[in-house]
């Protein structure tokens, strides 16, 4: 390693987080700041990792030298601490160039997508640990098989998660890469849907080996040199599911198709139908590398997912909670799907949080359309994260908008009270920013209504 010390500005995002474990485990010193505290920025202190709070570029390790300073685009550009490194001789690079860095030299398997990428790519990295292949894994998530979005292993296997945020996919050069949706978002960065696809189209140029995308998706041979293959949740193209079943729980069990032939009886580990869909793309890339057969099916069926990704909480006769990053309106769509199909009688209450003033002004409609498929909508303030308010910017378009049967706008503040008071059937909370504070105080709150009962 040719840093001694590696520090962070923004430790605790998610990606930023696995990068700076990664340097710990490779014996750097390894520090950083994050604006709040958090479940995550917790678990790296007690990793011997130093975080702090506020800005501080007194806090910057003085070596300039031997000192890498690694940042994510999300945290603003006059912050005193990043201001202070450019200015003072420092190496400083993006998050997403460090990854490929790592990367670089590796057999790196990449999933990209608008949506579906953090549990594809968690649950390849966990097929290849439980066949006893073996990989380093950076995930955007949180693996509920391992506790981590780190996994280090000696062999030159990376599997990565690659973000269209900011372009930052666009560092990977994968020999394996499978793209899940190339919907319209970050357009606070892309301004268009034609750009976001444009770069799709630009990060399947370096895929050096084989690219696996769903039917429809516009990526065509013009646009890279690699294989393409397709993959499909039910609909026949090179890997798809057939004589699908699902029992009472929501988990689906199925053949799943491919070039070589059949895998019969597979049974996903996680319940709904989208997960499914995310079980074959991960098992095709596994496959198409050479995993076998066999060991793909059974990590499929040992898999129990991410952290905030359909993230069932709470499922007894009569109460079901569940907890869901989704933060865009085809994602939304997908869940909200996946829980009619498994609660088909029952209410569905849905407790929204957007994320960024831009993308809620974007995607107001599509917002709307989607939460107009839940029993009753509970709707919360914008979540900035790094954005400034935009005049006439706020949860009540989409508010208005939205055509479900019930619906009410309340602060997050209010939340906890209103609920204590809300009967519960099936229950779920959508969203990117700090909605996630409220699944620990949720699920006490609703165990404890079931032991009265």
């Amino acid at each position: 390693m040719r840093y001694k010390n590696i520090y962070f500005i923004g430790i605790g995002g998610i990606g930023m987080s696995a990068l700076a474990r990664y340097f710990k485990r490779k014996g750097c010193n390894v520090a950083g700041y994050d604006r709040t505290p958090s479940e995550l920025t917790h678990e790296l202190e007690e990793e011997g990792i130093a975080v702090h709070y506020e800005d501080r570029p007194d806090l910057i390790p003085e070596d300039r030298k031997n000192t890498l300073v690694i940042y994510t685009p999300a945290i603003p550009h006059d912050m005193k601490e990043l201001v202070a490194v450019q200015a003072n001789g420092y190496n400083v690079v993006k998050r997403s160039r460090a990854l490929g860095e790592i990367a670089r030299g590796q057999r790196c398997l990449a999933v990209a997508g608008t949506h579906g990428k953090t549990t594809t790519s968690t649950l390849l990295a966990h097929i290849f640990q439980e066949s006893g292949e073996g990989c380093s894994a950076f995930l955007g998530g949180i693996s509920k098989n391992y506790g981590t979005n780190l996994l280090v292993s000696e062999n030159d296997v990376v599997v990565a998660e690659a973000d269209e945020f900011d372009r930052s996919f666009l560092q990977l050069h994968p020999e394996i890469a499978a793209v899940t949706a190339m919907d319209a978002d970050h357009l606070d960065i892309y301004s268009d849907v034609e750009h976001v696809r444009q770069a799709f189209r630009e990060f399947a140029s370096q895929v050096t080996d084989t690219l696996i995308t769903k039917p429809g998706l516009d990526i065509t041979g013009r646009d890279t040199k690699a294989r393409i293959l397709r993959y499909s949740f039910r609909d026949p193209c090179d890997f798809y599911a057939s004589n699908l079943s699902k029992d009472a729980t929501g988990h689906f069990t199925f053949d799943l198709n491919w070039p070589d032939g059949v895998i019969r009886g597979c049974r996903c580990g996680i319940p709904g139908w989208v997960n499914v869909e995310n079980s074959i793309a991960a098992a095709a890339i596994a496959l198409t590398y050479g995993i076998a057969p066999e060991k793909v099916k059974a990590a499929i069926g040992t898999y129990m997912g991410v952290k905030r990704r359909f993230d069932v909480h709470l499922n007894v006769p009569g109460c079901t909670y569940i907890d869901d990053y989704a933060h865009h309106p085809k994602e939304l769509a997908a869940a909200i799907s996946s829980i009619r199909d498994i609660f088909p009688s029952r209410r569905l209450t849905a407790v929204f949080q957007p994320h960024l003033y831009t993308r809620t002004r974007d995607f107001a409609d599509g917002f709307a359309e989607a939460l107009s498929h839940v029993d009753k909508l509970i709707l919360l303030d914008i979540y900035p994260a790094r954005e400034e308010p935009i005049p006439g910017i706020t949860s009540k378009i989409i508010f208005d908008r939205a055509e479900t049967p019930e619906k009410v706008l309340m602060k997050k503040e209010e939340l906890m009270e209103y609920l204590e008071k809300e009967p519960v059937d099936v229950l779920v909370t959508f969203g990117a920013g700090n909605i996630d504070r409220f699944t620990e105080p949720i699920t006490s709150m609703l165990e404890k209504r079931i032991g009265k009962k």
